[in-house]
């Protein structure tokens, strides 16, 4: 099974820093962040927590910066890959994390991974959404600089709004007929995905 959680430089720093760290804190940690990684926009803790989380687990501000991204990153990972926690466990362990905070990640997944993967699932990743499609058809028949011209080309207004708003923002994209041919391919094979995902 090809590792899914691949090794890099900051990678190996955070699993260093985390490594030190006691597993019960560690755990509890893990437990906080699985709690807040599916909330766009918000910190998993405040500046007064994060504070005291360098204190208590004695890690200056960057390292404390790297683990929780890191611990965020793999909790991540495991959600969009549907890792299975002893899977997850393993792929931990060769990238030289000690078995017991391997462990821990491994069981905060099996515990709250499938309810994060629900609550993922229900938050979009775009900032906006698609709301209605309009199209117009145009046909240029001449300009200046040539008397008989014949070019067609089709004006999508895409209707977008942000989740959290009834304000609607018109996207308008201009093709010619090749470019709507590529264009057309190209959600073909979107859908195509999609219908094997489902």
């Amino acid at each position: 099974m090809t590792s899914t959680i691949k090794e890099t430089q900051s990678i190996k720093e955070a699993v260093n820093f985390i490594n030190t760290i006691d597993v019960n804190k560690f755990s509890r940690l893990l437990t906080r962040i699985i709690q807040k990684l599916h909330v766009k926009g918000e910190r998993t803790f405040s500046e007064d927590e994060e504070q005291k989380l360098q204190a208590a687990l004695s890690l200056d501000k960057h390292a404390l910066n790297l683990v929780l991204e890191t611990a965020a990153f793999i909790l991540e990972q495991a959600a969009y890959h549907s890792i299975k926690p002893a899977s997850l466990q393993q792929q931990l362990e060769g990238i030289h994390l000690h078995s017991d905070k391997a462990e821990a990640f491994s069981q905060s997944w099996a515990s709250a991974g499938p309810e994060l993967v629900e609550k993922l699932k229900r938050n979009t990743f775009a900032p906006k959404k698609l709301d209605f499609v309009s199209w117009q058809l145009n046909l240029q028949m001449a300009q200046s600089s040539q008397a008989r011209l014949k070019s067609p080309s089709a004006v999508l207004q895409l209707g977008v709004r942000k989740e959290d708003s009834e304000a609607r923002e018109n996207v308008f994209v201009e093709f010619n007929h090749q470019q709507l041919l590529e264009f057309y391919d190209k959600l073909e094979i979107v859908q195509g995905q999609l219908d094997s995902l489902t």
